[in-house]
């Protein structure tokens, strides 16, 4: 890639709630800096679960996620299990990696999500709609 004829990036500031929407039911994404943002190197994204919320369901993609868990208590599958990540948790999962994440709590559960490369916010608006054909269910309580 040259970079040389690139214009720069800006410095900016994501106020709280800012970015770019995505609402799926009881889940939501928030994206608050991707492609041209950070030279197509990485996104940063919020997601939000309601309690007792089902995710996507266990599947991979080649991007890299870095979750780190800002609110609540989030369950997340990957290498065949399932296991608790509390607040200030952070969870690395490789590209190629089958993983899954609920809220199986009482209440709301949020976490960051690092995307690298960037791109897979290009994939969000079928995401948003098969959610629509397929809303989060009620996830297993925690035993």
């Amino acid at each position: 890639m040259d970079h040389a004829n690139k214009p720069p990036r800006s410095a900016a500031i994501v106020p709280p709630g800012q970015g770019r929407v995505y609402p799926m039911g009881k889940m939501r994404a928030v994206f608050k800096a991707d492609l041209g943002e950070t030279d197509t190197r990485y996104s940063i994204s919020e997601w939000w679960l309601e309690p007792n919320t089902t995710g996507p369901g266990a599947h991979s993609h080649p991007e890299d996620h870095v979750y780190y868990v800002i609110e609540g208590q989030l369950s997340v599958f990957f290498d065949g299990a399932w296991s608790q990540a509390a607040r200030g948790s952070y969870i690395l999962i490789p590209g190629g990696t089958a993983h899954d994440f609920q809220n199986r709590g009482t209440q709301p559960v949020g976490f960051m999500s690092i995307n690298v490369p960037g791109g897979f916010e290009k994939q969000m608006p079928g995401i948003v709609e098969w959610f629509a054909a397929n809303p989060p269910g009620e996830a297993i309580p925690k035993s």
